[in-house]
């Protein structure tokens, strides 16, 4: 399993959300590129970025900064955060970009999505499929930097695709996300058991080097962390163990 840090922007900075609340922030001092660039140093292989300035305002507002991450280059760069349109998928692969995030299109327009796949091929499409749980544990997706609940469930959405269409799905529990609450293993679980032939990259709520072990034992592809990284929670060290051991 890939450990991939997570770089959130927000105007110009480095940013992580708690639970996606926009009016719940916390800005690191780091230099977005820097840090980029540390993840290198450890041993990290790839990256994900996203605007979330794009994600909730439908065009990316970053693309400067992120075009300069990639332009560093040795990481495979994963980009998303308002990327709606064919032009922006397009321009950000000619940029250098290893796969874009497509998140509110994936459950608004499925059909569409499902071309894109088809014309540049899965290995550069992931699709973000956030989720809520409702009072019944039926996990519902949401869109526009998650700030709108669908009525479809996770399972409604992925049913939309074939397994060949879609390789790659980011998977995020909203209410994990940035409260270092541990992952949602059981989510994941379910996942992977319902759609054994899909990489699953799991987001939200990862804690320490334990979390990491326990998303590699059911069978994730790679798991996203944000906070822990920043915070310290997973040190330089647990870093270079776990990136050799996997």
């Amino acid at each position: 399993m890939k450990l991939i840090p997570a770089i959130d922007l927000r105007d110009g900075k480095c940013v992580r959300l708690y639970q996606g609340k926009f009016d719940q922030q916390t800005v690191y001092d780091k230099d977005p590129v820097s840090l980029a660039q540390n993840y290198r140093a450890l041993g990290c292989e790839e990256l994900h970025i996203v605007d979330l300035d794009g994600a909730r305002r439908g065009q990316q507002q970053n693309e400067v900064l992120v075009r300069a991450i990639v332009d560093a280059g040795g990481l495979a760069v994963q980009i998303g955060g308002g990327i709606r349109s064919e032009a922006a998928l397009e321009s950000w692969l000619l940029a250098g970009a290893s796969r874009i995030v497509i998140g509110s299109l994936a459950v608004s327009e499925p059909q569409l999505v499902r071309e894109w796949l088809e014309r540049y091929g899965a290995d550069k499409i992931v699709l973000a499929l956030d989720v809520n749980l409702d009072a019944n544990g039926t996990p519902r997706v949401t869109t526009h930097g998650w700030s709108r609940q669908a009525t479809q469930s996770l399972w409604q959405c992925i049913d939309q695709y074939s397994a060949n269409e879609m390789p790659r799905i980011l998977c995020t529990d909203i209410s994990r996300d940035g409260a270092l609450t541990g992952p949602n293993v059981n989510l994941y679980k379910e996942l992977l058991e319902r759609y054994p032939d899909i990489r699953v990259q799991a987001s939200g709520g990862i804690r320490n080097l334990e979390d990491l072990e326990a998303l590699q034992k059911i069978g994730a592809s790679a798991a996203i962390s944000g906070r822990a990284l920043l915070d310290g929670s997973i040190t330089a060290g647990e870093i270079r163990k776990f990136l050799l051991a996997a």
